[in-house]
């Protein structure tokens, strides 16, 4: 029995929930829209079929920022259901408000932790797909065990996807991108698209967000991964 002054355990988190200033216009989109697009957090597993009205493989974008890539890819592939994971409600405002706009019905939306969702709410060998874009870098080296891509939660991914189903990673800080690949190369179960150690060529299917375009004015470099699960 834990003494009364111990302190609880706290998950690390690969994320600090920052909410910024929501403006009038996302505070709405929220109130409106989240019973049209918004999927409850919890315990239960999500039965996609209901979801979006048609048996699917969804693609899962973990950590989709201000939603313009989900937007652009979701609209430019009515015939693919998307289901989007952010922690920031001011950018789940912003995705709502989109959605509306294009009246688009294949995109679902969750504001959670997605390494909680994805080990309580997605059933195994569900996943066409899990996009991870541009997450929080932690450059830091006493910050390091905050990144998100590590060995546990890439095993997670994989069990959740179906086979031959793609993990697509970028970032454009190369050390993460090296620490990436070393994971990567390391899990079981995944293949690089691209070839032993290679980065991937960005494919035409990840749009530039804005966040891209104004690191590629600078100079940046953008690295993608892209593996596929293997028996």
């Amino acid at each position: 029995m834990s003494s009364p002054d111990a302190k609880p355990h706290r998950p690390v988190r690969s994320f600090v929930r920052r909410e910024g200033r929501m403006t009038p216009a996302q505070r709405r989109a929220l109130e409106e829209f989240w019973p049209r697009y918004g999927v409850p957090s919890g315990e239960h597993a999500l039965d996609f079929a209901a979801l979006f009205g048609r048996r699917t493989e969804p693609v899962l974008e973990i950590g989709f920022g201000n939603g313009d890539a989900l937007l652009a890819m979701a609209g430019a592939h009515p015939e693919r259901d998307f289901l989007g994971i952010e922690v920031h409600r001011p950018g789940v405002g912003r995705l709502l408000m989109g959605l509306a706009e294009r009246g688009l019905a294949n995109v679902r939306v969750m504001c959670d932790d997605a390494k909680q969702v994805l080990e309580r709410q997605i059933p195994d060998d569900s996943l066409s797909a899990v996009h991870l874009y541009f997450p929080d870098p932690w450059p830091k080296s006493r910050h390091h065990k905050r990144r998100l891509v590590q060995a546990g939660f890439v095993e997670l991914v994989r069990r959740r996807l179906a086979p031959g189903g793609l993990f697509h990673l970028a970032t454009d800080w190369e050390h993460y991108a090296d620490h990436m690949m070393e994971v990567m190369i390391a899990a079981p179960g995944f293949e690089n698209t691209a070839g032993s150690k290679q980065y991937a060529p960005r494919p035409g299917h990840r749009p530039l967000t804005r966040f891209e375009r104004r690191g590629q004015r600078l100079g940046h470099g953008v690295w993608d991964l892209i593996f596929r699960r293997v028996a």
